[in-house]
């Protein structure tokens, strides 16, 4: 039986146009038709493909976005986009509240998302995960 590490690497070294024939004769020798011979050519592409895949099982993260806010709690919710976003200056954290609709935090973990959710929420802010 072929090494399955040493057929893996080989294959990520094909070209698009190299795994699109591989696609093609494989489908002949099997006998078989691809439904999405872009999906063989996907593990060439890199790793953006191989990250959509996971995404469209079960979302591991999450982007926090601040959607709107009453003008009397733009104080409020400057203060607490300056503590979810540590290292923020005090005028980027009001240009970000100025500028809603806008993400406060991209790519985190449910359970941060979560709690920075809360936190704008309490100072005020209509919030979405996405």
């Amino acid at each position: 039986m072929a090494d399955i590490a040493n057929l893996v690497e080989e294959l990520s070294k094909l070209t698009v146009l190299e795994a699109a024939e591989l696609v093609k004769k494989l489908e002949e020798k099997w006998g078989v038709s691809a439904a999405a011979p872009v999906a063989v050519a996907a593990p060439a592409a890199g790793a953006a493909a191989a990250a959509a895949a996971p995404a469209a099982e079960a979302k591991t993260t999450f982007d926090v976005i601040l959607v709107s806010l009453p003008a009397d709690k733009k104080i409020p919710v400057i203060k607490a986009v300056r503590e979810i976003k540590a290292g923020l200056g005090l005028a980027d954290a009001k240009a970000l509240v100025e500028g809603v609709p806008k993400p406060v935090l991209e790519g985190v973990s449910k359970e941060e998302a979560e709690a920075a959710k809360k936190k704008l929420e309490e100072a005020g802010a209509k919030v979405e995960l996405k």
